[in-house]
């Protein structure tokens, strides 16, 4: 019996790992933060003083790392060579090197292959730029989450001051840092952040997280 697999892509800070999450709890079902697992790899990276641009370098690493995930409680825990690193992979820092990491195609098959595994396993949602068009591609639940790079540098700003994080950054240098993470993420060769044919569209710059997640239920349920 085939598994119910939703695919949520869209740029960062969109509000697709909040619907995913939201979407996950009410259906009694896994949620995967998959790109928790590229801020492992680039924390790795980053604690070894490995540059992520150096690709062959990063490569020489991938046989002995390991990144694993799973839900406790209705909480994603994500384990860098079997230690929690879950609280440690929030940083701008380790948020860029996540998107500079992905695209060294040897880290994606690495990790593409655990995501697969899981969601042949089990009924699953995930989130991320490539799940839609590469990582399950055949499922029929596929939607496209995005909003203006102004709102997403506000939230963005927001979730890090909520977190105790006083960044002296204003809304226009969180945005601008956010059009060249999407430029690096839709622009690189090896599966980039797209928008499929089939993918359901969805603009939350003006939705609630409740709107939004209620749109995308909708839908499934259809």
């Amino acid at each position: 019996m085939a598994h119910l697999n939703i695919a949520i892509d869209g740029p960062a800070g969109s509000g697709k790992s909040t619907i995913a999450k939201h979407i996950a709890n009410t259906m009694g079902i896994l949620y995967l933060d998959t790109g928790a697992m590229y801020r492992a790899m680039a924390l790795k990276m980053i604690r070894k003083g490995i540059s992520i641009q150096d690709a062959e370098a990063v490569k020489k690493e991938l046989p002995t790392t390991e990144v694993f995930a799973e839900n406790k409680n209705g909480t994603q825990v994500t384990y860098l060579d079997g230690e929690d690193v879950s609280s440690l992979i929030r940083t701008n820092e380790v948020s860029k090197g996540a998107s500079d990491i992905a695209v060294i195609p040897e880290v994606r098959i690495k990790l593409v292959a655990l995501q697969r595994k899981i969601a042949e396993m089990s009924d699953v949602v995930m989130d991320g730029r490539d799940i839609g068009s590469y990582v399950i591609p055949n499922t029929v639940n596929k939607f496209y989450v995005t909003a203006t790079p102004q709102e997403r540098a506000r939230r963005r700003l927001l979730e890090l001051h909520q977190k105790g994080m006083n960044l002296d950054k204003t809304l226009e240098e969180m945005r601008d840092e956010i059009v060249a993470r999407d430029k690096v993420d839709s622009s690189r060769e090896f599966a980039p952040l797209v928008r499929t044919e089939d993918a359901i569209y969805v603009d939350t710059t003006d939705m609630s997280i409740e709107d939004a997640v209620n749109y995308v239920m909708e839908r499934i349920q259809k």
